[in-house]
């Protein structure tokens, strides 16, 4: 990574980390970031596909799952493993003046598998659901962008690894919505 970005990407890390300390976030962040804490979201969306859509519905939590699965192998298992970018707590200029809110984490950085996966859910989701439901683009994308801010927050990945994971989550995202819909073309 050039110098430059390197030193902005600590910067903004170290914005978000430090400068929005306060009560409210040390509380909420750690939670926003943990997958037990959005079942209920998950467990929603697959009761409501299923039941609205009844067998499409059900296609739609199967593609769903599908897109899931291959964006947190992908930037998981290939990507970080070829990166090999070490976390901002293992970081010899911040490791120091980090404010760690979790523990550190095994493996690499780049990119946030958190990240890539809410981003594949969220586009996959507002892609399908948006003719029906124009509102569901603002919620999704809230929700993924919380789990990559948390991320940051709490210390555990750079603000690029969570851009990288959004941006490949986001393609993962699209191209298995365009499958969807050539598979399902009356959703």
């Amino acid at each position: 990574m050039p110098d430059f970005l390197l030193h902005l990407d600590r910067q903004v890390f170290y914005f978000i980390n430090h400068t929005l300390t306060n009560p409210f976030f040390d509380w909420l962040m750690p939670w926003l970031r943990n997958p037990k804490f959005w079942i209920p979201v998950y467990l929603f969306i697959i009761v409501f596909s299923i039941y609205q859509y009844k067998k499409a519905g059900a296609y739609l939590v199967l593609f769903l799952l599908i897109t899931v699965g291959i964006a947190d192998f992908a930037s998981a298992t290939l990507i970080k493993k070829q990166v090999q970018r070490a976390r901002p707590c293992r970081d010899v200029v911040l490791a120091k003046t980090i404010a760690s809110r979790v523990p550190c984490g095994t493996g690499f950085s780049f990119p946030s598998t958190h990240a890539s996966d809410h981003f594949a859910m969220s586009v996959f989701l507002g892609l399908v659901y948006h003719r029906k439901w124009r509102w569901v683009w603002f919620w999704v994308i809230l929700w993924a962008a919380l789990v990559c801010f948390a991320q940051v927050y709490v210390g555990v990945h750079y603000p690029v690894d969570v851009t990288g994971g959004a941006i490949f989550g986001a393609m993962i995202g699209f191209v298995f919505a365009q499958l969807f819909k050539k598979f399902q073309p009356q959703f």
